[in-house]
């Protein structure tokens, strides 16, 4: 059988060529772009075949997901919205749900998912928003900030309160009362589409509401493990960027008669930026493992790949600027948006400090050895 990723880095190369920097100073990528890839469903490779996807497994699409996040953060950020918003799909729709939105998540449609509010960032427990049946219908209200990829979505996955409990519904971008505002300059991944969500009186079909009733916490670990996997194999992109340059860097630039990677010093940073792109990887793969054969330590798995990475990157991407020096001091330069992009990883898809609660709460529980 072939792999479903075969050709997917050479269609990426060919996409991106150069333009990454343009793109991050425009804070824009052009949408035929983000169109050429869904539409070959590279946005969310895991959809499965019966759906119209390419049916890819975790490990697969990590690896091309790393592939791209070593080229563009930014566009790994909508790959990883439309993943999550295919797979919070996949786990909460109903087979009519699955027969109408997913093939057209691996056909060219693009989307975003919408949980943080101007209130409810970590403790997301405050979340405002509603989803409020009326009839054969819902009326969705409330606010959403800092929505990955909304800015090029044509569905936005919202996650509200509903009744007692909580539930997830796509709106579409173009629907009355959906006002979309880009965040202006974000420090990192800039062209990612950023935006805030306003939902005023939103009324959609009943049908349009995903795993209505469930407990918001258990709602929301479900949609974000997909992103926290997805950002997690980016980070592993974006060490292996920051590895690249800086390797090439001390390799060719002469400082005191010799080349820089001669200086111990210099030697130190190039073997932590190993290090820690090797330790990415290997909690990459084994979160990977973890999915693909439905492991119940998946959930754990991919916030220890999320932490591990994301902290490995930032400071991966903080050595390899130390390593070039003034030369990453430029605006656009590989090794400096990687220094902006990778600490937003620290932020993004659970904290830094909430992955360590979680991952604290997690140790406390485990049996004895």
């Amino acid at each position: 059988m072939p792999e479903p990723l075969a050709d997917a880095r050479e269609i990426v190369d060919d996409l991106v060529g150069d333009r990454t920097a343009e793109w991050d100073r425009a804070g824009l990528i052009p949408v035929d772009v983000l169109r050429a890839l869904a539409a070959r469903g590279l946005l969310c490779a895991e959809v499965p075949e019966a759906s119209g996807g390419l049916g890819a497994s975790s490990a697969a699409n990590g690896e091309f997901t790393a592939h791209v996040g070593s080229r563009c953060s930014s566009l790994r950020s909508v790959m990883t919205s439309q993943g999550m918003a295919a797979w919070t799909i996949q786990r909460l729709g109903n087979p009519r749900q699955h027969a109408e939105y997913l093939p057209e998540l691996a056909a060219g449609r693009l989307a975003a998912v919408a949980f943080s509010e101007p209130e409810a960032g970590s403790d997301l427990s405050a979340m405002a928003t509603t989803i409020e049946p009326d009839g054969d219908t819902v009326v969705v209200r409330g606010q959403k900030v800092w929505t990955t990829a909304a800015h090029y979505a044509d569905m936005i996955v919202v996650v509200g309160r509903y009744g007692s409990g909580a539930a997830a519904v796509v709106v579409p971008a173009s629907a009355p009362g959906v006002t979309v505002t880009r965040v202006p300059r974000p420090s990192g991944c800039r062209a990612a589409g950023h935006a805030d969500v306003r939902l005023d009186g939103v009324r959609l079909p009943a049908g349009a509401v995903l795993g209505g009733g469930q407990p918001l916490m258990l709602l929301v670990t479900t949609a974000l493990a997909y992103g926290r996997m997805s950002v997690a194999w980016g980070c592993v992109g974006i060490l292996r960027a920051c590895l690249d340059a800086a390797r090439q860097h001390a390799r060719t630039r002469r400082q005191f008669g010799k080349p820089l990677a001669q200086h111990q010093l210099v030697g130190r940073h190039l073997a932590n930026l190993l290090t820690g792109e090797q330790i990415a990887t290997r909690m990459c793969e084994h979160a990977s493992r973890c999915w693909d054969s439905g492991s119940p330590d998946m959930v754990v798995a991919s916030v220890l790949a999320k932490q591990v990475s994301a902290v490995q990157a930032a400071q991966g991407a903080a050595a390899a600027v130390q390593v070039l020096g003034s030369a990453a001091a430029h605006e656009g330069h590989v090794v400096e948006r990687a220094y902006r992009d990778a600490k937003l990883m620290e932020l993004i898809e659970g904290s830094t400090e909430i992955c360590q609660l979680i991952l604290s709460d997690h140790a406390v529980s485990m049996p004895a050895r």
